[in-house]
């Protein structure tokens, strides 16, 4: 494939949720942030490489080929992301576009040394799943901070919003992944939402706590 295929296949993919439902040529153009017309184009070369499916006022969806060529992309670029921050000490809202350049290098063999030497991780630095060689990962079991109740307690995952504004917000604030979160309290008026850390407590607004995972790990009854 070339760099712009892979970039298609990896876009359906992320629009599929993983599932096999079909996609619109519109919801791709706007996802690939080209013209629809472009995207008719590009449908043609995928359909006759096996990688897609596609029927006329029903959508795209993607093949099995096409599925494991997408997992087999977003495998090269978490891992890369991991690398970076884990070995060059990049921060973790600046990895994506850099790991968007890697993650077309096509050498296997590398891939392969690379997962081995950062030792098989599980998520990438966001908290994403990383698949395997043969595109499986273990899905965990998340909420959005703004869908749980007042007493919940977890790990915080991953985040919903991976954008370098937003994760610059959490660095300022001390909320990194791995930190055991727990919500004292939700503002009925704005949505907002105090949670307690191991080192504060703070108060968050309505807009992040819809962009941050939790993995619950206890949840006790409010009292109030």
């Amino acid at each position: 494939m070339t760099l712009s295929e892979e970039d298609y296949i990896k876009g359906i993919y992320h629009l599929s949720k993983g599932e096999q439902i079909a996609i619109s040529t519109n919801a791709i153009a706007k996802q690939m942030d080209t013209k629809p017309s472009s995207v008719t184009d590009m449908i043609k070369k995928l359909s006759d490489k096996d990688l897609i499916f596609y029927k006329k006022y029903k959508g795209v969806s993607l093949t099995e080929r096409g599925r494991l060529s997408a997992l087999s992309i977003i495998r090269k670029h978490r891992l890369w992301e991991v690398f970076l921050v884990e070995k060059l000490d990049f921060a973790w809202d600046e990895v994506h576009e850099v790991a968007e350049q890697l993650e077309h290098i096509k050498s296997e063999q590398l891939i392969d040394k690379l997962e081995g030497y950062l030792g098989s991780p599980k998520v990438d630095p966001h908290g994403d799943p990383i698949p395997s060689k043969d595109g499986r990962f273990t899905k965990s079991v998340k909420k959005l901070i703004s869908e749980l109740p007042i007493g919940s307690k977890g790990i915080c995952i991953g985040v919903n919003d991976s954008s370098a504004a937003f994760l610059k917000f959490l660095d300022k604030n001390k909320i990194a992944l791995g930190d055991t979160l727990k919500i004292l309290d939700k503002e009925e008026f704005d949505g907002s939402v105090q949670l307690e850390t191991s080192e504060q407590k703070l108060r968050i607004s309505a807009q992040i706590a819809s962009n941050l995972f939790l993995e619950i790990v206890e949840q006790e009854l409010n009292k109030n």
